[in-house]
């Protein structure tokens, strides 16, 4: 009997590409499961880290503007969420973290030896603060979507300084010079 060649040839053909097709869509499925979770963990840690910077910007200016030291219990979160961005961050949402956190220190150092309320220290402080959030909530939105549009002004963060300046002129800042 005459081995049918064409048809054997036609299954082996068939299985190999099925084989391949397994192999190739397990590879592309897992590069998919792992894009989306690194995704997920991203978006988590960038999450973080925001609220956390939140919460040290708004401590600091109010402890700032009431003539106060700064509460610390702030700093425990604000640095695991610094940690978190050490671990799934591109490089440019980490260079943007970094620099949020240099203007973090910036202000801090305000608090060391005197309690001051004058606002022009504040001034360039909180304008940093301004560009840098703003820096990171961009780099941000671009690693997890690089069709992202460009924010010129981010929602959240630090108020913007004509709020800060009519706090401070209404009075609310107890006057600690009587």
């Amino acid at each position: 009997m005459a081995v049918p060649w064409d048809l054997l040839i036609s299954t082996a053909g068939g299985v190999a590409a099925t084989v391949v097709g397994v192999i190739a869509g397990g590879i592309v499925g897992r590069r998919g499961q792992n894009r989306q979770w690194l995704q997920g963990t991203q978006t988590a840690a960038y999450e973080r880290f925001l609220q956390a910077f939140g919460a040290v910007e708004a401590e600091l200016r109010e402890a700032f503007l009431e003539e106060r030291r700064p509460a610390p219990l702030i700093w425990g979160p604000f640095n695991a969420g610094v940690q978190s961005l050490s671990l799934v961050a591109t490089r440019e949402a980490a260079d943007a973290a970094i620099e949020l956190c240099e203007v973090v220190e910036d202000f801090t150092i305000l608090f060391h030896g005197r309690q001051t309320t004058d606002l022009e220290k504040l001034r360039p402080i909180h304008s940093a603060l301004e560009e840098a959030h703003l820096k990171f909530v961009n780099a941000a939105r671009r690693s997890l979507d690089p069709s992202q549009e460009h924010f010129v002004r981010t929602l959240g963060g630090p108020p913007p300084w004509r709020g800060v300046v009519s706090f401070h002129a209404q009075g609310a800042i107890p006057d600690r010079g009587e």
